[in-house]
């Protein structure tokens, strides 16, 4: 019983992991994107490529044989499905390309070094307080600087 309740405290334990969390969260997004990327393409482009001397590529297929029961090649949607997926990857990479530049912006930005609050004793190398006349550490007199 111990053996399959360390399994299910594993699985728990891997389940609540940031890094699957943040995965879950992707697929999700990602399905609502691809929605949104279809649309476009089904919705505004393909209609304005209609207009150009474009075909409405859903429409494109082969009958593999005769009579009402021969298999059909959709090939149309197969060339839908590849704009879909160029349209996508060309708006992701624009993203990513954008957050990583602002990433770069923001931390390229020249920071100041903090003044040092510390300093070594010249005489037992102790590390001592910036404003220190004497050694804590072996009641040396420290000059001035």
């Amino acid at each position: 019983m111990s053996r399959k309740s360390g399994f299910i405290q594993e699985f728990k334990k891997f389940i609540l992991r940031g890094n699957v969390m943040d995965m879950a969260v992707g697929v999700i997004v990602g399905g609502a994107f691809t929605a949104i990327v279809t649309s476009l393409n089904q919705d505004i482009l393909t209609p304005v490529l209609a207009i150009f001397g474009g075909t409405d590529f859903s429409n494109l297929y082969v009958k593999l044989g005769s009579g009402d029961t021969a298999p059909v090649l959709m090939y149309g949607n197969f060339i839908t499905a590849v704009i879909n997926f160029l349209i996508t990857a060309f708006v992701i990479f624009c993203l990513v390309k954008f957050i990583n530049k602002l990433g770069d912006t923001l931390h390229h930005k020249e920071e100041t070094p903090a003044a040092p609050t510390t300093k070594k004793c010249p005489f037992c190398k102790s590390e001592i307080a910036i404003d220190a006349t004497r050694c804590p550490h072996c009641t040396s007199k420290l000059d001035e600087q």
